[in-house]
């Protein structure tokens, strides 16, 4: 493909999971996979922030480069941003107060847990029922470690418990969540994100 019909905003995340329930939410508004003008990023981890930065950087023509991460995470964000601050162009210099000024958005804990809430733990739970995990979820509440612990806390360590399950349950619950109660963090990063290629160009 010619480079100039590359898709020129790039999304960066944390792993498969964010990407997951991206894509849901994005064919919620009407773009498909086949559609999409934006690269989802799957970073393989918040540490990596500054490589995908530095890849970006280097292609022409040159992303617009947008972002989401973890509250916790956030801080390697900040970092790897000031570190290329002059080459992106950026107009402020990052801290943890503007990162959504620079088009990089912040789960307050991650994005199931910010789904998680959207619904409510019934809402979840109804989500976990229909992937048919009801029963492991309920063996799950049987362990003696989590025996008694709140309810939301006890549906976040059940998405992490099994490989693949993370990723299952972000876009089951995306696809389960009500367009007007989209977690702040993801309405505003999917509020940045063009719909067509040609909004992803920058302009001449």
């Amino acid at each position: 493909m010619d480079p100039l019909e590359q898709p020129v905003t790039w999304v960066l995340v944390e792993g498969p999971s964010d990407v997951a329930a991206l894509r849901v939410l994005r064919a919620a508004r009407g773009i498909t996979p086949d559609d999409e003008p934006c690269v989802l990023v799957d970073m393989g981890g918040a540490t990596n922030i500054r490589r995908e930065l530095v890849r970006a950087l280097a292609r022409r023509p040159r992303p617009r480069v947008l972002g989401l991460c973890d509250e916790r995470e956030a801080h390697y964000f900040v970092r790897a941003l000031e570190a290329h601050h002059d080459d992106l162009g950026a107009d402020v210099v990052p801290t943890l107060e503007n990162l959504s000024d620079l088009g990089f958005f912040v789960c307050r804990r991650d994005l199931e847990d910010e789904l998680m809430r959207a619904l409510g733990t019934h809402g979840t739970r109804a989500v976990i029922d229909d992937l048919g995990l009801g029963p492991a979820f309920e063996a799950f509440t049987r362990q003696l470690a989590w025996q008694g612990r709140p309810l939301l806390d006890q549906l976040r360590r059940f998405g992490t418990t099994t490989s693949g399950r993370k990723e299952l349950l972000a876009g089951a619950l995306a696809a389960a969540v009500d367009v007007d109660a989209i977690p702040p963090p993801l309405a505003a990063l999917l509020d940045s994100m063009p719909t067509t290629v040609d909004e992803s160009r920058p302009s001449a």
